[in-house]
């Protein structure tokens, strides 16, 4: 998981710290409250009412988030009908790459760029840390540069990080990447032991909350 701290590292940086968290085991039989998850206290309301929501926490830039990402988004493909899946981009120190996010998600594009924007930072090597640079590597991939320029300076976009910016902070986020479940719960890889055992355990999650209605 990228911590806080790293948050205040320059991008290039952060693309290569691991701040691993010792002996954290692999989640093993029923997940364990306070070991494979978290409660979230107080408990945070949901944007979908009658749907258990979960909540994909992440910053573009996360090496973490990188490599979760591709198992993510094809969890998200099979959730069930009853569950809602949304993606917030945390806001720690990066508030460019929240923009970008956020400049995507008001262009209903976030689905066709999401692997382009990982893949430009985490293999090509390019920070996008301006807008400019964002532009052009949108661009090359097929998104019209004036508009998505025009769409990053908006208000409904800023509008969007505040909103974001607040959900992190109530959800007491120390890093990413981290899995919240109905407002209630939540995990990460940090926790469970590794990408697959954090949606094991995110599954688990909904299960319960399931029950619980």
């Amino acid at each position: 998981m990228t911590s806080r701290r790293a948050f205040a590292l320059s991008t290039s940086a952060a693309a290569v710290s691991c701040l691993a968290i010792p002996g954290m085991a692999q989640a093993q039989g029923t997940p364990k409250e306070g070991q494979n998850y978290r409660l979230v206290n107080p408990i945070q309301p949901v944007e979908v009412p009658g749907k258990i929501e979960v909540i994909d926490f992440f910053w573009y830039a996360c090496p973490h988030c990188n490599a979760l990402a591709p198992a993510m988004k094809e969890w998200s493909k099979k959730l069930p009908a009853d569950v809602a899946y949304r993606k917030i981009h945390v806001p720690f120190n990066e508030e460019k790459h929240q923009q970008l996010f956020y400049t995507l998600e008001s262009l209903g594009k976030v689905a066709e760029f999401n692997d382009k924007v990982f893949a430009a930072i985490h293999i090509e090597r390019n920070r996008m840390d301006t807008p400019e640079k964002m532009a052009e590597v949108l661009a090359k991939a097929g998104l019209d540069a004036k508009l998505f320029r025009d769409t990053y300076d908006s208000f409904s976009v800023k509008t969007k990080m505040r909103k974001a910016t607040a959900t992190t902070a109530a959800f007491k986020l120390d890093g990413v990447p981290q899995i919240a479940v109905n407002g209630r719960y939540i995990t990460a890889p940090s926790m469970a032991g590794g990408n697959g055992q954090a949606i094991a355990v995110a599954d688990y999650l909904i299960d319960l909350e399931r029950k619980r209605k």
